[in-house]
């Protein structure tokens, strides 16, 4: 065939493959066996390959597309993707719908018209998207991400069959569709079967990888794979619920009518609700365990709409949820555990919340140690004891829940938790506010983030993936309290948080668990001592390293291995005098380190460290090379072969000093790639200033 022919061919087989693709995922009805369309597929890629410039972006051929992604980009939502607000009853149901009326003033069932009051749908446990068409083509397909701003994910969404590339108005006959507008925003669920599910997790065990814990992660994590050969590998699948563009639909069911005869796939298993009770019927049945094995995916309750799209905006947004829905969830997932303890985590804005340890208990596929208690008052209206057997939910299988107490388990051994008078962070006042408790120092809350913020970062733990942002979702979850938390960490209470997955979570702690051993310098220093930086961290480790350590200091590659109380113990008998004997200790500092040692907070703070299994190593006595002995080194500006952090190491481990400023003191400054300030204060003092090229000389 000539390239004209070809490309006549080329619509013709474009056309049938999409129409027996809309068959089979939006009919669910097939006209021709899968190896006769695997066969017109072939032969479009034949086609495609002889004349590359009739490959177009909506050709079936480019499913699986391009090379591995560096990253994802973001990307804005035309208009916010919200999420819902949950009810576990039918008097839940029965409050939303008042408080929508209230806010609207008049009933649902008069405005309604002919329209019935409200659509179901069944709750997916998958992944929100956004899908965005131009003349009917692909363009773009996202996450939901902060409800704003989401990843651009389109490569990754092509590789799914459900998902039409190119669309065209009633493909199936229907009279519904409206004119293809230039520009359609629609949204859906992207998830995943329960047979591809244990597909893919016989596949991980065969590797004698960690099976995955639920099919929403398997979803999440498939979709945010860079590589798309590897999304395409996972056959996920998808429903389409929602048009963002005005095409003059009147009702949510209409929508759905739409979507239908555009291509897309939509739930069969959805349908309208003349009444609550027939809402309550729609979900009870589907909470039913025969009727929820029939489904090949899992749900995890119904989205329950109002219908009529007028009235559905009039309800408008709270916070980042609408009004006018609700998800209607089935009964939680529950177990039974042990309360171990309480502890008052300190939240960004000084906020106390009590937090329970539990015994670990494995609720809805996920181990969790921790539970959330929001307030003093839910103590109260729980009756909670320490020592309690209580019953534990994941409600709607996200965030672990206390929903009861086991009163008649009660051994006689149980301890009431008294409200603090103190903070647990500063010792300040603790204020109520209504049902908060609060510190009274207003800096408090920020400062306890700032101080896990030092703790974690790379001069101190350098701990990997613990970010500002996490590491503050962690206060606010209760996670963590103080620092010595960190290390106790478990991947379920990280898991079950929501946009974190097993995965993320696997990693988190995995790196956590890596960082327990550091040397000692780097310990000092990410206590966060007043007036204690890097360099008389490392001035106080060789004090430290200097004196006999006790028997049971374990011997490590040469250095002597401590426990965080062993460093303690060592600093409480130097003497503020032996202290400011240090080079460059001076009284104020001296009695900085000398208050933080004898401070009994900081003490059991150094004894939690050692009980999660922080290790020290001290220095050695003595660098194995002495070449740089007593040369005081300063650098500035970037290095090319090495960071800073490793240029410092090399310097001290052949006995040589470092300094952060230039003095008659330095006899070198080692100059990198646009050296600051200290340059020309070393060129006034006639310091000597090394190239990098030098300097590594030095080094050999």
């Amino acid at each position: 065939m000539d390239r004209q022919a070809t490309g006549e061919r080329v619509k013709q087989l474009k056309k049938a493959i999409n129409y027996h693709r809309y068959l089979y995922h939006v009919l669910d009805k097939q006209e021709i066996s899968d190896s006769a369309l695997d066969s017109l597929k072939k032969e479009l890629f034949d086609l495609e390959q002889q004349y590359p410039d009739l490959v177009t972006i909506d050709s079936p051929t480019q499913r699986v597309a391009g090379k591995p992604l560096k990253k994802f980009k973001k990307t804005r939502h035309a208009t916010p993707m919200l999420s819902f607000n949950d009810a576990f009853s039918e008097q839940d149901m029965r409050d939303w719908l008042e408080r929508l009326e209230n806010y609207l003033g008049y009933k649902i069932y008069e405005k309604g018209e002919k329209i019935p009051p409200f659509y179901c749908e069944l709750k997916i446990d998958g992944l929100a998207i956004e899908l965005v068409y131009e003349n009917g083509v692909l363009v773009q397909g996202s996450t939901r991400g902060d409800g704003l701003i989401g990843e651009d994910v389109t490569q990754n969404l092509k590789t799914i069959e459900a998902i039409p590339l190119k669309i065209e108005t009633s493909m199936s006959g229907g009279s519904t569709s409206p004119n293809l507008p230039k520009k359609l925003i629609v949204r859906g669920e992207i998830f995943i079967t329960k047979k591809e599910f244990e597909r893919i997790n016989k596949i991980q065990i065969k590797k004698e990888l960690k099976p995955f814990a639920n099919p929403r992660n398997v979803a999440a994590g498939s979709i945010r794979q860079l590589n798309p050969e590897i999304t395409a590998s996972r056959h996920l699948d998808s429903y389409i619920y929602d048009i963002v563009t005005d095409l003059g639909q009147a009702s949510h069911e209409e929508e759905h009518r739409i979507l239908k005869d555009l291509g897309f796939k939509t739930n069969p298993c959805n349908k309208f609700a003349d009444s609550l009770k027939e809402v309550f019927d729609f979900r009870n049945h589907w909470e039913q365990k025969e009727n929820r094995e029939k489904l090949t995916y899992e749900i995890d309750g119904v989205v329950v709409i109002i219908n009529n799209n007028k009235l559905f905006d009039a309800g408008g947004v709270i916070g980042k949820t609408p009004r006018a829905a609700i998800a209607y969830k089935f009964s939680p997932k529950e177990a039974e555990t042990i309360i171990e303890d309480i502890k008052i985590q300190v939240g960004r804005t000084g906020v106390l919340t009590p937090v329970a340890t539990l015994r670990p208990v494995t609720v809805g596929g996920v181990t969790i140690s921790h539970s959330t208690l929001h307030n003093f008052d839910e103590i109260e209206r729980l009756g909670l004891k320490i020592g309690d057997t209580v019953i534990v939910s994941r409600a709607g299988d996200v965030i672990p829940k206390i929903i009861a107490v086991l009163k008649e388990m009660r051994t006689g051994k149980e301890k009431e938790f008294p409200i603090p008078k103190n903070c647990p962070v500063d010792g300040a006042k603790v204020i109520k506010e209504g049902v908060i408790y609060r510190c009274g120092n207003p800096k408090c809350g920020a400062r306890h983030q700032q101080s896990l913020e030092h703790f974690v970062s790379r001069s101190a733990f350098n701990i990997e993936g613990l970010g500002p942002k996490i590491l503050n979702r962690f206060l606010d979850e209760g996670l963590i309290s103080d620092a010595a938390d960190i290390f106790q960490l478990k991947e379920g209470d990280i898991a079950v948080l929501e946009r974190f997955g097993e995965k993320s979570a696997r990693n988190i702690v995995s790196e956590v668990q890596l960082r327990k051993n550091i040397i000692l310098p780097k310990f000092i220093f990410s206590l966060g001592i007043l007036h204690v930086g890097e360099e008389t961290a490392l001035l106080l480790a060789k004090k430290i390293s200097s004196v006999k350590v006790p028997a049971s200091a374990k011997a490590s590659a040469g250095r002597q291995t401590l426990k965080p109380t062993q460093i303690s113990n060592i600093l409480k008998n130097i003497s503020l005098d032996k202290l400011q004997e240090i080079p460059d200790v001076g009284p104020k500092v001296a009695q900085s380190i000398f208050n933080w040692f004898h401070d009994e907070k900081n003490i059991k703070f150094l004894e939690k460290l050692g009980e999660v299994g922080v290790q020290l190593e001290a220095l050695p006595l003595k660098a194995k090379s002495q070449k740089l002995e007593a040369k005081v080194f300063v650098l500035t500006g970037s290095l090319e072969s090495m960071s800073r952090e490793q240029a410092k190491e090399k310097i001290r481990s052949l006995g040589g000093e470092i300094s952060e400023s230039v003095s008659q003191n330095t006899n070198y400054l080692v100059a990198g790639a646009e050296p600051g300030s200290k340059y020309e204060k070393a060129k006034k003092l006639g310091v000597k200033i090394i190239a990098e090229k030098e300097f590594l000389e030095m080094l050999k």
